[in-house]
């Protein structure tokens, strides 16, 4: 039996004064949060919102658009919560920033990553969600802002200025990908919030041999 009708179809607002739209995204975005998107059902979705199961296509074009809206504000709130990156050019060593870098993206991975487990036969809410803007920000992906970051101690003469900070970041973000998307594929255990003993120096190490200031000759 369908539930019985809410206060946020009487008055057309969500809490805080959310359209019923913006109530139904919210939810969605809190059952994500706090179970993943496998198996994820519209019944779900209305049951924990207190709205009939048929008012979401209402307002959506389907299930797909919800969840991919979901999603976006999900990795939106993971960003948030965690802040922004915790360096800044011209502070401390660089050494010891590029560990706090890499520590951040793998935290960050790991909190949004495994929401995206279960959308592997699901190619459409993929589509969807690609199509949307930046969860994070125009150019302020975490790539982008690593990039950033590098490019402002180049700026500074702490790094090489010959070494593409793109691909710098590029590596960076891509150690944080390895560490987690691997055991999300196989199911072999959550995603490590926290690196590996010796990874992130692993990986700065590397890094810093193709970015570091050469003597000069």
């Amino acid at each position: 039996m369908s539930p019985r009708k809410a206060a946020v179809l009487r008055d057309g607002e969500g809490e805080g004064g959310q359209s019923l739209r913006e109530h139904l995204v919210a939810t969605a975005e809190r059952l994500i949060s706090r179970r993943g998107t496998a198996g994820l059902t519209v019944r779900e979705i209305a049951r924990e919102a207190r709205v009939a199961d048929g008012v979401l296509y209402n307002h959506f074009a389907g299930k797909e658009e919800l969840i991919a809206l979901a999603l976006h504000a999900h990795v939106r709130n993971v960003e948030r919560a965690l802040g922004g990156l915790p360096v800044r050019a011209g502070e401390g060593d660089v050494e010891a920033n590029l560990r706090a870098c890499v520590g951040y993206g793998l935290a960050l991975h790991a909190a949004f990553l495994p929401a995206f487990a279960g959308l592997f036969s699901q190619p459409e809410v993929m589509r969807l969600f690609d199509a949307m803007p930046n969860p994070l920000g125009d150019g302020h992906g975490l790539k982008a802002v690593l990039a950033g970051y590098l490019r402002a101690e180049q700026d500074l003469g702490r790094l090489s200025p010959d070494a593409s900070a793109e691909a710098a970041a590029m590596l960076i973000v891509g150690a944080c990908h390895e560490q987690v998307l691997p055991r999300l594929l196989l199911g072999s255990g959550p995603a490590p919030a926290e690196a590996e003993p010796g990874f992130a120096e692993g990986v700065v190490t590397t890094l810093m041999r193709g970015i570091a200031l050469r003597p000069a000759s």
